[in-house]
């Protein structure tokens, strides 16, 4: 394998990777319908399951331990932020070219969720 074969390769995996980061960062900071919850109504389900699963059958106790993993979770997961605009800079850098070397259109940027805006500066256009 040559070493511009190399080179190509692993341009491509950095490109991919940026992209993944970026459209995950975007669908983790998609709102969502209905109320947003927040730690604290996380937090007093948690309250809730401690005080409850003491006399819980064993079934329930498995279902409860569940609820808690899944809810500490979700608390880890809030307490976590997303820098966009880092992830979006590293977006716009490699957009264009992962774009022409997987032959992706605009439209399908957009119909994943990626602004307009953010297409426009990383040199995609509809045309494109």
């Amino acid at each position: 394998m040559s070493d511009e074969h190399k080179a190509a390769l692993a341009k491509g995996r950095a490109e991919s990777r940026i992209v993944k980061e970026y459209l995950e960062g975007l669908r983790a900071t998609k709102p969502r319908r209905g109320r947003k919850r927040t730690a604290d109504t996380v937090r007093k389900q948690l309250a809730e399951l401690d005080r409850n699963i003491e006399d819980a059958g064993p079934l329930d106790e498995l279902l409860m331990t569940q609820k808690r993993r899944d809810l500490e979770a979700e608390l880890e997961a809030m307490s976590a932020s997303v820098d966009m605009k880092a992830l979006e800079d590293a977006f716009v850098g490699v957009a264009a070219s992962y774009s022409q070397s997987k032959k992706i259109s605009y439209a399908s940027w957009r119909d994943v969720g990626v602004e307009a805006r953010v297409l426009k500066r990383a040199g995609i256009t509809r045309g494109s």
